[in-house]
């Protein structure tokens, strides 16, 4: 956990991320030929493995092909902006309806994530830093993978099965099942139950990679058996790094690197 003695490296309260994200990036710190990063408060360097080694060196290289090169800043907090305010980084936790975890900024040739990390559980960081990265992969999937994808929808929408991932994709879905049956294959509802479907899964693949984790089960989550097909899928497009598995079985015989790090959806 980044330590909580002192203040942040530089004041930049109220700062918006747009703001920060161009003043900071001469400043960002290499991880390697992808990934930079930069601290407004101070990280204890046997943290640096935990919030950024592990999660980067967790990522399918098919992953890292389809992605453009990120920074990744390290805040205090995130404050939501009213209205067509920005997000901004503050030095003081807002309010719970105020306070964001996450928030990126995109230029053509780069984007930069914000994380607030103060008080914040690593496995929670986790989450939304692999919520980043699945968001800009719905957008850059390559056709071969969103063909794959709608295919798998499709067949489950025809088969009724119940439930979703997370509670983005859970609402779209309700909205496309309110429509009559010939309207569900296709048109633009589809298109973004099954981009945020995606996202929501390539976020729980991520993160299981990196990390030994737990799915609640409840009313509102997809069944096991389907839930494991779509992890098949993922993990045949977007086969693990060498030494890590999506499975239990994937490890068998060898000596696993995920992390324990056991956290609830």
């Amino acid at each position: 956990m980044p330590s909580e003695n002192g203040h942040s490296r530089d004041t930049h309260a109220r700062d918006t991320i747009d703001e920060l994200a161009r003043r900071l990036r001469p400043e960002l710190s290499p991880l390697n030929k992808q990934f930079s990063w930069y601290p407004m408060l101070p990280v204890a360097e046997e943290d640096q493995r935990q919030y950024l080694h592990d999660p980067i060196e967790s990522l399918p290289p098919a992953v890292g092909s389809l992605l453009p090169k990120i920074g990744v800043i390290l805040a205090p907090y995130l404050e939501k902006g009213n209205g067509r305010a920005s997000t901004a980084v503050a030095e003081t936790k807002p309010a719970e309806a105020k306070l964001a975890l996450s928030a990126r900024v995109e230029s053509p040739d780069f984007v930069t994530f914000f994380f607030t990390v103060k008080g914040e559980q690593v496995a929670d960081y986790h989450y939304f830093f692999y919520d980043e990265i699945a968001a800009l992969l719905s957008h850059r999937w390559p056709r071969k993978v969103a063909d794959a994808w709608h295919s798998l929808i499709r067949e489950e929408l025809s088969g009724e099965m119940h439930g979703e991932v997370d509670e983005r994709s859970w609402r779209l879905k309700q909205a496309l099942l309110r429509r009559p049956v010939n309207a569900r294959r296709d048109g633009k509802p589809f298109r973004d139950y099954a981009r945020q479907s995606f996202e929501d899964t390539m976020t729980l693949y991520l993160h299981g990679i990196c990390c030994d984790i737990d799915v609640d089960t409840g009313p509102r989550q997809l069944p096991s058996r389907c839930l494991r097909k779509r992890l098949e899928l993922l993990k045949g497009l977007f086969p693990p790094p060498e030494g890590r598995g999506v499975f239990p079985e994937d490890l068998k015989g060898s000596e696993s690197l995920q992390s324990k790090d056991k956290v609830p959806f």
